[in-house]
């Protein structure tokens, strides 16, 4: 089985792992050092969240400002589209920022938002 992991930096740790709880998602413990947090989305997909000196201890670079320029979008999928509606209102419930109405492409309904450091996600639903 091959897992997927997110590694994303956070300005603060507590509140970015409140924030992600808040979707549904599970926590583990910190590392050891207190700088990282490990967030379950799925049996196969991980996210990882770090302080901003972590997260540029693992990469060498400076920290992308996500509200000037976009590194990545995380897209994970959902089951239908009212599960689309719910984790994304879930998440500006949660203080992030909508995106704005979901959005149909054939068989396909996306939904985004900003989480609380400005990093870009998306919910999406393919109708089989």
């Amino acid at each position: 089985m091959t897992m997927t992991f997110v590694n994303l930096p956070v300005r603060d740790l507590t509140v970015a792992t409140e924030f992600y709880r808040a979707l549904g998602f599970t926590s583990d413990q910190a590392t050891p050092d207190g700088d990282s947090m490990m967030i379950t989305v799925s049996d196969t997909t991980r996210l990882m969240l770090h302080v901003r000196s972590a997260f540029e201890g693992y990469t060498r670079v400076p920290v992308t400002d996500p509200t000037t320029s976009r590194e990545v979008i995380v897209g994970l999928s959902a089951e239908s589209r009212e599960r689309v509606d719910e984790l994304v209102d879930r998440a500006v419930v949660a203080g992030g920022e909508s995106l704005g109405a979901g959005i149909t492409n054939g068989p396909m309904y996306m939904r985004g938002f900003r989480d609380l450091d400005g990093h870009q996600w998306s919910f999406l639903h393919l109708a089989g």
